[in-house]
């Protein structure tokens, strides 16, 4: 739309992936469903099939009308050219993982990687010849620098980190593989809006839809967001080569979902941080690992690159309480379900030390929950986390 990559990010998420405003029609675009294309003529097909990349439609699998809208929405808020849309956030890990490396190549990857990337690394990647290192997340570009190998064709970043929430100094990082030749791709499901990436030098671009941009917890959906059409023809190829496809009912509602996320996110980070700055004053707790927090290491990094924070963030514990106390305070939240996703409406909350597997970083110092804050009233949030840590003093 002319002159929306200037308006502000709630009118933008109102108007991108809708028909004009004037046109004669119900508000949301209809979903379109379907599998066979039909063509005019055989001459017609033939030439529809070069064409594929040109959202020229030949088959269902190469999307359709409410896969175009909600590509056209995630490619703006990431600020790239490109987007394509796969069935849920780990297939937009493994779709450019793939289309990038082969056989022989290596890819670092930071250690303080989303758990199911670090397994595909070390398991399919393994098994097809390609090398993965871990890299500590906080490593510096003289680190990077010394740590690179002829090989390396990806560097792959996460920031803040899966479930310790380390900041990463990706305009640093990202420039040293730049001047590599190699790709930087990054996870940036938690920098939604607050972080963008291509600005920041960024080759490819991740994000789990199925959070913040579905916000209700009720579809699987990723997106992988290029800024060049030679970088958008690997991806897109590799995700048809590997039949990743995405229904056009989980788009529709995606795209419902983003109508309102403007509203969601300025509320849950506010929530968040009041949540955050509340466990600081506990006694039972030793950090609070959330990079808004001045006190967070990351801090400095986050407030020169992110515009604002999210929902999620973790607690560390003090070393004497054992992972079965901090099992039943989790257990005996009220108004925190138990669940690995985030994004949504609901606050969740789980223990994240099984899940925090390290081949660089030194163990954490003590047991260590993961936090969601959802739409609840804070208030009410607050005094459930209060009767549930008591019972660390019983």
């Amino acid at each position: 739309m002319d002159g929306m990559t200037k308006r502000g990010f709630g009118t933008r998420l109102t108007h991108l992936g809708r028909p004009p405003v004037r046109s004669h029609g119900f508000v949301n675009p209809p979903v379109h469903r379907g599998s066979t294309v039909l063509q005019p003529s055989v001459a017609a097909r033939l030439e529809t099939a070069k064409r594929r990349l040109e959202r020229v439609m030949t088959y269902g699998t190469q999307g359709g009308p409410t896969h175009h809208a909600l590509e056209d929405l995630v490619a703006e808020i990431e600020g790239g050219t490109h987007c394509t849309i796969t069935g849920t956030g780990l297939a937009a890990v493994a779709v450019p993982l793939l289309a990038f490396l082969k056989a022989g190549d290596r890819c670092l990857m930071p250690d303080s990687a989303y758990g199911p990337t670090r397994s595909l690394a070390e398991g399919l990647m393994t098994g097809w010849g390609i090398e993965t290192t871990f890299y500590d997340p906080t490593i510096t570009a003289a680190g990077l620098e010394a740590i690179w190998t002829p090989n390396t064709r990806v560097l792959y970043l996460e920031s803040p980190g899966s479930h310790t929430f380390e900041v990463q100094d990706v305009p640093a990082l990202a420039a040293v593989a730049r001047a590599r030749s190699a790709v930087s791709m990054i996870d940036n499901t938690w920098g939604i809006h607050h972080f963008q990436p291509f600005a920041k030098g960024c080759d490819v671009s991740i994000q789990a839809l199925t959070k913040y941009v579905g916000g209700h917890s009720d579809i699987l959906l990723g997106s992988v967001t290029v800024n060049s059409a030679e970088h958008h023809a690997l991806v897109r190829g590799a995700a048809s080569a590997m039949g990743h496809y995405a229904s056009p009912d989980d788009c529709w509602l995606a795209l419902r979902g983003a109508r309102t996320m403007a509203v969601r996110l300025k509320h849950q980070e506010a929530a968040a941080l009041r949540v955050a700055r509340w466990l600081q004053t506990r006694p039972e707790v030793a950090r609070v690992l959330h990079p808004a927090l001045p006190e967070d290491p990351g801090h400095a990094v986050w407030k020169r690159d992110f515009t604002g924070a999210c929902s999620l963030f973790g607690v560390l514990f003090r070393p004497q309480y054992t992972e079965a106390q901090i099992f039943d305070v989790v257990d005996n939240l009220k108004l925190f379900g138990i669940g690995a996703s985030w994004g949504g409406y609901e606050s969740l909350a789980l223990p994240t030390n099984a899940a925090v597997v390290r081949r660089v970083m030194p163990p954490l110092p003590g047991q260590a929950m993961r936090l969601h804050i959802g739409l609840e009233d804070v208030d009410d949030l607050i005094a459930d986390l209060d009767q549930a840590l008591a019972r660390l003093h019983r």
